[in-house]
Formats: C-alpha cells, structure tokens, sequence
C-alpha cells in the first residue's frame, strides 16, 4: 500500500499550487503568486501559443519574477474562436487572441503592477467598470464540465497535477474497495450511455464482457473522431489524458482483463503524444503495470494509431484493424463483448465516455443520475462549429434545448443573419430546423426527429446556406469514407450523390425526389454497418424539412440561398458601383472590365463563379442573381 501514501504525499505537496489556479481575488488586490494558464490544444496551437509561452517565460525570468509566476500548457478552455487564450489566477482574467506582441505590456501591466492588460481583456467579461469572473459569462455559465473536468485547469503533461485533483483515487478505491460486481453496478446506475454514437448503456456493456469466462479479456478505447467538426475526444486526451488511462484500468478490472488498447487517429499528434507521455508517468508511478496498489491487478495500455478511414469508427473495422486487417465491418452478433479482440471478450468505449468513470467512482452513481433526463443522464460535449458566433467545445447537461446551446452559450448567428439549420451527429446525423430550437438534446429526442447525437458535433447553419447543398456534401463525405465491403453502402450512397449533384447542377426531375427516399430507405435497412445505415440522414432530413428548396432547384432552376454555381450568376450594380476596379483587380479569370470610377461589367461567359467580387465589393454592388 506504499503507492497510495505516495500518492497522498504528492496531493498534499502539489494541493496548494493547484488551489491558487481558482477564481478568488478581484483585481488590483495584493496578490503574491499568480498561474498564467495558457491554452495548450490544437487550435491555439495552430495560433502560435507555443510561441506565446517561450515569450512568457522570457519576458518573466527577464523581470525576474519566475519565483512569483508559473506558466501553465493547460487544455482547451473551450472558446476556440478566441485562440490563443490566456487566463491569469488568482483573479481569472480572460485574454482573447493573444499576440507574441502583448507579452511585454501584460507582463508589466498585470504581472508586475497588478493592473489587467486592457487591449486583451475578452469582451464578454466586461460589465461596465467590473470584469466578470470568466465563468459568468454566457459562454461558460451553463456549462457543466464532467468529462472536461481537468481541461484548462491542469497541465496534462504532469502527472502530479492529475493526482493533486484526485486523480487515480478512483482506481484506488475500485482496487482496495470494491469487487468488480460494485463497479459494474455504480456504472449502470449512473446511467452512463455510450458517447460515440451509439447511446448503448456502459455498465450493461461491461456486464456482458465480465459475464464471458474466457482467460484474456480486453479493453479499448475508440478515439478514431472522424466527424467532420469534431475535436471532443481530442481536446480530453490533450487536456485530461490520465482521466482516460485510469478508466481503462477500472474498465479491465471490471471485466477482468489486463490488456488495453487506444486506437487514435494519427492526424491528431498533440493527443497522440500527451497520452503517450501519459502512459510512460503512469507506469513509472506503478499506475500501470503489474500488482497495482498492491492488489495483485496487472494492466497495461498500447496505443495503435488510425490511418484516417472514418469507418473504423465502428467497433468491428476497429478491431480488425487493430488485428492487422483491412478495416471493414463484420456482421453482429456475436458483439465484441462476447467475441473481439482476436476472438476474445471484448469492449470498447469511447475517449469522452470513459472520461466520466472517475468521476462517477468518487461522487457515485446517484450523483451522475440527477444530472440530465430520465433515459440520457449526465452531460454531453459538442463542438460547436459553423455560422456560429462562439465556436468552440462546450459540455452542457442532456436536456438542454437546442435555443440554448446557439443563441445563449453559442452566442446567435453572426452578422445579423438568421438561423436556419442545426446538423447534429456529423455525417450520419441529420439537419434540424427552427421549429426545433426548444427541443431537448438527449439521445431519444435527437433520434426521433430524423437526426441523432452522434460523437458530439453541431454544425450551425444560417440563410445562406443551401440545403440540398449540405446534403450533397456529407454524401460526398460517406460516399468517400465507405469501406465498399456491402453492396447497399457501397453503390447506394454512389446513386444518391449522383441524384443530389443532378439537382444541384439544375438538371433534377420530381421523379428523383422520390428516388431518393426510397434509395435512401433501402440503405438504411440494408446496410451491414451504421454508416451505411445512417449515411441517408442527411438527405432524408433535408427533403423532410426543406423540401420547397429541392423544389426550387428542380421546377424554378433557381437555388434560393445562391449557393449552387450552375443555377446562378453575378451581376454588377451601375447604380451601386463606384467604380474602386477592387473587383476587377481580384478576379481570377479576368471577367471583370470597366474604368476607373466608372460602373464595371461582369462577362458570364468568362465568370467561374469564385464569389470574390461579392465578398471584397465594400459598395454591395455585385449580385448573385
């Protein structure tokens, strides 16, 4: 039992640096020690905050005041939109779209003098002379973070961080506490379902699997995320990835297995090597491994990486791949509960899904239950993404209405324009409407609508958008990503999108609106795996919804929202132009004439449609018509 006290040690040693990254002081407060929390996830990433860090560390060793500031690499804070984002504890000041430029004023403003760096303060913390502590704000004030619990909090490439906020304790109360029947039992009355698409119950799933007397067993965690939009898992496994480690062993000694495997996409390196690091700490620590807190469990984790195919998403291409096969789908059952993992017991949970379990083993099954609705409990996360205003990932509780999610956490269309479409679900989801932004998001509601929850992805769409447009789009999508091992799948989503770009080229009849949904119907029930049998979704909700835009398609050769090149054209205004020749001289195709503040003319013939005159014209001058 030395592990434990070792653990205990480690809290108590690392508590009070953690206790400090908490909103407490108000600024321009005498405060002795501040964190300066910067965002380590892809996207502010992508935005330089690597950069940002070094300049950080700079710039303070540079003043000398390293003994009264740490920097922090933490996880996606969630307002992706606003990267890179800094947030500086006690006081939790929120700075959006850090430049390498602002270093030295926010170090002698806020970290020296006290006083919070103006340029940089986010918006929406802003309340007259008073700034907001960051989680009032609309963003963040709905939110419930279970399986995003550690992300922007912790630095996930420190162990000691995680046991400091109670991480293993979970694993160390199954293992010295409870029988694997307790922990099977905690998880199915949580009510935990799984969160890649499928909504099955996590503790029926484990039930099957402990049920098999089979001497190897194996656990696996699906995060091949492959929705278009989607970054849930992800974004766990680069802020909290020690959260899935410590599942997967509770899941192994529940079943009774000893191996585990994560199967990650490889276009994801930041998660590929956080969790890899991850898995070498918990190993030197004697989390993994042999006789774990003494107990005589043994486990470990392999990390397998994906090579893009969407498919493998579904846990049977899944398995075989990670066998070495081609990853195609096999028919069920038998379910991989009772026969995976070359031949033997297996399950297989998702990143986001598993990132609950610790949470449920500490404040127990009754806790997660009140959150959420009857048949879906706890929370979800979605990545928001579209003509949205606050893009990013958020975790809400199941029940929350899709309303709330856009226009309060969202924050509503931007540039004044209106909503039109909700797909939630990726590809394999559908497209919501208006009429539905009150309804509850919960996996039954989403379902019996046309579309579903899916991994967690939310695409918003406002009145530029076509409609059949977006159903062509995500069948090009599935139609691509099909494994072509079924018939169904392989030729029907082939036919579809066939019909889809002949009515988006203004060549569509009537007849293929009832073509489609009756092809559509026929791979849906005759698909071997679920995206084939999802992948019509898409057009089925578009032609439920928004039919009297396929109509306009086909009867008026007219695409109403101007999106579909070959049913329209550019114009340009005499009345409105002035004559600036900024269209002209950002044309590609060299289609636009006329002198210098003189009305210019478009020539159709040689127009390509790109759009660009109607998006630099400052006078709205040019048309779509």
């Amino acid at each position: 039992m030395k592990l434990l006290t070792d653990l205990d040690a480690i809290r108590t040693l690392t508590q009070g640096r953690l206790d400090n990254r908490r909103i407490s002081g108000a600024s321009g407060e005498s405060v002795s020690f501040r964190s300066v929390m910067v965002c380590g996830g892809t996207g502010c990433t992508s935005s330089d905050s690597n950069k940002i860090i070094a300049a950080l560390e700079q710039e303070v060793t540079g003043r000398g005041i390293q003994t009264e500031v740490e920097i922090v690499r933490t996880g996606c804070f969630g307002l992706c939109e606003l990267g890179p984002v800094v947030i500086v504890y006690p006081e939790g000041i929120f700075y959006s779209r850090v430049e390498i430029k602002d270093i030295p004023a926010l170090v002698e403003q806020h970290l020296v003098n006290g006083k919070p760096y103006d340029k940089k303060i986010y918006e929406k913390t802003r309340q007259g002379d008073e700034l907001l502590n960051f989680e009032e704000t609309d963003f963040y004030k709905k939110q419930v973070r279970i399986a995003l619990h550690n992300c922007g909090v912790i630095d996930p490439e420190v162990i000691d961080e995680y046991i400091a906020s109670d991480g293993y304790r979970a694993l160390a109360q199954v293992l010295t506490t409870m029988s694997t029947e307790q922990v099977i039992d905690i998880v199915k009355r949580s009510g935990l379902r799984g969160r890649g698409g499928g909504g099955f119950l996590t503790g029926l799933k484990w039930e099957f699997a402990a049920r098999q007397n089979k001497p190897q067993k194996y656990v696996i965690c699906n995060a091949d995320e492959g929705d278009p939009g989607a970054f849930m898992d992800r974004s766990i496994l680069e802020g909290n990835p020690h959260s899935v480690i410590e599942a997967m062993a509770i899941a192994g000694y529940a079943i009774g297995a000893n191996q585990g495997f994560i199967y990650v996409r490889a276009e994801y390196p930041i998660a590929v090597q956080r969790f890899s690091k991850a898995l070498d700490q918990a190993r030197e620590y004697g989390l993994l491994g042999d006789d774990i807190f003494g107990t005589g469990f043994a486990f470990n984790i392999e990390v397998r990486l994906g090579a893009g195919a969407f498919v493998c998403g579904e846990e049977t291409a899944l398995i075989h791949s990670i066998e070495g096969h081609r990853g195609m789908p096999t028919p069920k059952p038998p379910f991989p509960a009772v026969e995976g993992l070359w031949g033997q017991p297996t399950i297989i949970n998702n990143v986001e899904t598993l990132a609950n379990i610790g949470q449920i083993i500490l404040n127990g099954a009754d806790w997660y239950a009140a959150i959420g609705t009857e048949k879906s409990k706890g929370t979800k996360v979605f990545a928001l993404g579209g003509k949205v205003v606050n893009t990013g990932l958020v975790e809400v509780p199941m029940g929350i209405t899709l309303r709330e999610v856009i226009f309060e956490i969202g924050g509503g269309i931007p540039g004044g324009k209106k909503f039109k479409a909700v797909q939630t679900g990726g590809p394999s989801g559908g497209c919501l409407t208006e009429e539905h932004l009150d309804c509850t998001i919960d996996f039954d509601t989403l379902t019996s609508l046309g579309s579903m929850m899916g991994s967690g992805g939310m695409i918003i769409m406002d009145e530029d958008t076509c409609m059949v447009d977006v159903a062509r789009f995500y069948l090009d999508f599935t139609r691509d990503e099909s494994c072509g091992k079924c018939t169904p799948c392989r030729i029907g989503t082939k036919r579809l999108l066939e019909m889809l770009d002949k009515i988006t080229s203004g060549k569509g009849t009537l007849e293929d609106l009832e073509h489609m949904e009756q092809l559509s119907l026929q791979i849906k029930n005759a698909s071997l795996c679920a995206l084939g049998q999802t992948a019509p979704n898409p057009v089925l909700s578009t032609l439920k919804y928004f039919r009297e835009e396929y109509l306009a398609h086909i009867t008026d050769s007219k695409c109403p929202a101007g999106v579909c090149k070959a049913l329209i054209s550019y114009e340009i205004d005499a009345q409105l132009c002035r004559g600036c020749s900024l269209c002209a001289r950002k044309c590609p195709s060299d289609a636009i004439s006329g002198k210098m503040k003189e009305p210019y003319v478009i020539d159709k013939a040689a127009c390509i449609k790109c759009g660009v005159c109607f998006d630099v014209c400052k006078f709205k001058a040019v048309a779509i018509v």
